[in-house]
């Protein structure tokens, strides 16, 4: 009987821990309020702000003539998530799961900071992403947002 005790004792320890190791790490995730995001595109693109979440969920390929290239950004995508799109990671990670399988779209490709997203952005037609720096000249800025 002493060890039946023990047992779920430890089994309620580690579940008290786990849950309080989620909710560190989902507050930990939550970005700052102050931090501004730019959704940017190359200059050859013209779409809106109400057409963002089309053109990152892969639903919308053309603007016009030009081919789309959306791009992730490592460095600020969990910002991009909760503002723009209003989706947690990995509801995102689902999405594209599910489209890559049903529809054969791949998922987005990554770039791992801003400026490597931004110096892509400026130089590849059709290409949008976005951004917790400034961009600077080059580039088209559809949305600036700040918690």
């Amino acid at each position: 009987m002493r060890f039946a005790s023990r047992s779920i004792v430890l089994r309620l320890g580690a579940r008290a821990a786990l849950a309080a190791l989620l909710v560190a790490t989902s507050h930990a995730d939550a970005p700052p309020a102050s931090l501004v995001l730019y959704v940017i595109c190359n200059p050859s693109v013209e779409v809106s702000e109400e057409d963002l979440r089309d053109v990152f969920l892969g639903e919308r390929q053309f603007a016009g003539d030009v081919h789309l290239t959306p791009v992730d950004n490592r460095a600020a995508q969990p910002v991009f998530l909760e503002r723009v799109l209003k989706m947690t990671p990995a509801k995102y990670s689902t999405t594209w799961t599910k489209k890559s399988f049903r529809d054969g779209v791949n998922p987005l490709p990554v770039k791992g900071s801003n400026a490597e997203t931004i110096e892509f952005v400026r130089r590849e037609v059709g290409a949008c992403s976005y951004v917790t720096t400034t961009p600077g000249a080059g580039v088209r800025v559809i949305l600036n947002s700040t918690g």
